[in-house]
């Protein structure tokens, strides 16, 4: 079975120019989502980590999966003000605007190494911004994992070139 072929692309959205890389398609078919958490288990193990993240929203429908056939502990990523208690915030620059991003103050401990799993990769951005809230957290960003690689977008090797480890399970182009 080829992950690959359970992703539905979409021109022009959410905008002209853009072809969106669709992962509903994968994860309503419960083979290809069953491979797709296979998957990011088996690569898990090429990290030494405390903790998982994931970035809102659809990393967390990825991440939430590992964390509990790993019984590890999970942390969300969210937009701004959507987590009740005191946070940590990182603005940063999306492909079609800026965001800000937070983490609970109390969700890492001090050298927790937490492992970060999205959905995409992209520009890098988010990615980035998500690396930064783990530190400001005191924690360490022991890698990522992402489900698709837009490769021409230059996102993994950003991360890579910052000294992080990264996975991918898929590789398209961004265009």
């Amino acid at each position: 079975m080829n992950l690959k072929d359970y992703i539905r692309s979409i021109k022009d959205y959410p905008k002209k120019g853009i072809l969106f890389r669709d992962i509903t398609t994968l994860i309503k078919n419960e083979k290809a989502f069953n491979k797709c958490i296979d998957e990011i288990v088996d690569r898990t193990k090429k990290f030494k980590f405390d903790k998982i993240a994931a970035i809102e929203s659809r990393g967390f429908v990825f991440a939430s999966a590992v964390s509990y056939l790993l019984k590890k502990p999970f942390i969300l990523l969210r937009k701004q003000n959507k987590l009740p208690a005191e946070t940590h915030s990182v603005e940063f620059e999306l492909e079609y605007g800026k965001a800000t991003m937070e983490i609970h103050k109390d969700a890492i401990e001090e050298n927790d190494s937490v492992l970060l799993i999205d959905d995409l990769i992209a520009t890098g951005g988010t990615a980035e911004a998500a690396a930064k809230l783990i530190e400001i957290s005191k924690g360490k960003v022991a890698g990522f994992i992402f489900v698709i690689n837009l490769f021409d977008l230059g996102g993994n090797n950003n991360l890579v070139k910052k000294g992080h480890k990264v996975e991918n399970l898929i590789e398209f182009p961004g265009h």
